[in-house]
C-alpha cells in the first residue's frame, strides 16, 4: 500500500497538479491546497485501482489528480476502510472522516460515461500529525 501521486490545486473545480511531495498540516489539510482547511475533507484519497474503472470505460487520458484527489494511492480499497480508521502515510497521521461524497456538480468525467467513481470510492481524510509526503511513500493503516 503506497501513495503513487501527491496532487494540489490553487482553485477548487479544476484538475489538480501532480507534485513530488506535500506537507500536511493538523486541522489544514495539504499546503496550499484550494481544498484545504479546517473541516472534516482536509485530504481527498483516490486509489488508481478506481480510476483503472473508468479507464475500463473507455474514457480516455484519465491520470492522476483529474478526480482532484489530494493523494492516488496503490494497494488499498480506500472505501473499505471505515470511517475512524487512522492511516501513517509518510509522516503524518491521518483519519479517515468521509467515504464518497455528494457530487453536486456532475463534472466532465460523468458527463461523458454517465458515472464517477470519486463520490463511492474515494474517501477523506484529517490531519492528525504534521508532516511530509512523497511520491513512494508506504501507508500504514495504524487502528
Amino acid at each position: 500500500m503506497k501513495v503513487i501521486a501527491i496532487n494540489i490545486s490553487e482553485k477548487k473545480g479544476v484538475p489538480k497538479t501532480t507534485i513530488q511531495e506535500g506537507m500536511f498540516k493538523v486541522d489544514h489539510g495539504l499546503e496550499g491546497d484550494a481544498h484545504a482547511g479546517n473541516w472534516h475533507r482536509q485530504v481527498s484519497l483516490l486509489g488508481v485501482e478506481s480510476i483503472d474503472k473508468m479507464k475500463a470505460l473507455g474514457i480516455k487520458g484519465l491520470c492522476t489528480g483529474k478526480f482532484a484527489e489530494n493523494l492516488t494511492t496503490e494497494g488499498i480499497e480506500l472505501y473499505t476502510l471505515p470511517v475512524g480508521t487512522k492511516m501513517k502515510i509518510g509522516d503524518t497521521i491521518q483519519e479517515v472522516t468521509q467515504i464518497g461524497k455528494e457530487c453536486h456538480t456532475k463534472c466532465a468525467i460523468y458527463h461523458q460515461v454517465g458515472n464517477c467513481v470519486m463520490p463511492t470510492e474515494g474517501i477523506f481524510t484529517k490531519v492528525l500529525k504534521d508532516g511530509v509526503v512523497k511520491v513512494g511513500d508506504e501507508i500504514e493503516i495504524i487502528d
